[in-house]
């Protein structure tokens, strides 16, 4: 056996999930990319509108897929090009939910995979900041130039695994989930025949800003292979939904949500346009950092290792 896989990245054109407008795959052969393939696609219908926010972030229009045929169709060419491979994904939570609410939304069966997440591994390989895809990829020695372009991001996700399995002299990605004693996720196989369709998704409006409120405790039957489960989360700045939302989801992932930064932080999500740049302009001019991030900071320079996720990073874990 040798190291092959397949990564891959979805860019989606709103809030929704399941609304996928772009895909890149990257294809890994004997710890080497050989083939890769892109896509522009229409969203599943009800689901295909976009969020002005999605569009500055990866840079697909309405216009570029006005012609392109829809997920649905193009889900068959995706399958035929990861046959049976293992999926690499960088929040695998993320791209993996993409698949499989678009082929809820789009009434469209597909079949089982397993899986591997970069950010898990990451953070089992790499001492950072953060481990967003730029930072990750910096540390592994990986050209990224457009980030969020998603073939350039499937690209950048290959080429971490590689070093991820070098570092650890893994042969498979088999191996190398069971020298770090983990479970290799799987994608379960999706039947759509009966299921529901899910409602159209509304474009949601910009929040007040967020108070505190409570912690609940953290989900105990939540998946142990989701990259939020077992951290203890603080959040920052204005996001996308309410404060309580936020602390809700990350606790049905099996978070502990928290409301300052303490010894026992492991993740902050900075809110309120936060990009991974601010972390290197640390306090100085220009920063956007609210003061739990510049407290982050100084923990940092103490020894500590705290996650630091950005609004859209987070956006996407919890779905």
């Amino acid at each position: 056996m040798s190291l092959d896989f397949t990564a891959i990245d979805f860019e989606t054109a709103n809030g929704f999930r399941g609304s996928p407008c772009a895909v890149g795959l990257s294809r890994v052969r004997d710890g080497r990319i050989i083939e890769e393939a892109f896509w522009l696609m229409r969203p599943p219908a009800g689901h295909d509108h976009f969020d002005p926010r999605n569009i500055a972030i990866h840079g697909v229009t309405p216009d570029q897929v006005a012609s392109q045929p829809r997920f649905e169709t193009v889900f068959d060419e995706i399958a035929g090009f990861l046959g049976d491979d293992i999926l690499v994904a960088h929040n695998a939570a993320f791209d993996t939910g993409v698949m499989r609410a678009a082929q809820q939304a789009s009434a469209k069966s597909g079949p089982r995979y397993d899986y591997a997440c970069t950010v898990m591994l990451a953070r089992r390989s790499y001492s950072l900041p953060s481990y967003s895809l730029p930072f990750v990829a910096e540390a592994a020695g990986v050209p990224l130039i457009n980030h969020h372009d998603a073939i350039e991001d499937a690209r950048a996700c290959a080429g971490i695994m590689i070093d991820i399995a070098g570092r650890h002299g893994a042969a498979t990605i088999q191996d190398l989930y069971r020298g770090l004693g983990l479970a290799l996720p799987v994608l379960d196989a999706f039947e759509a025949e009966g299921l529901p369709l899910p409602g159209a998704l509304e474009p949601g409006n910009w929040l007040g800003w967020p108070e505190e409120g409570d912690n609940p405790e953290p989900n105990p039957d939540a998946d142990a292979n989701h990259p939020l489960f077992g951290q203890t989360v603080v959040f920052t700045g204005n996001l996308q939904i309410s404060r309580g939302s936020a602390k809700a989801k990350a606790a049905q992932a099996g978070a502990r949500p928290a409301s300052s930064v303490t010894r026992k932080t492991t993740v902050l999500v900075v809110g309120d346009g936060f990009i991974a740049a601010d972390l290197r302009r640390g306090q100085t001019a220009g920063s956007r950092l609210t003061a739990k991030a510049k407290r982050v900071l100084e923990l940092h320079g103490k020894g500590q290792q705290i996650e630091v996720l950005s609004e859209g990073e987070f956006m996407q874990m919890i779905g």
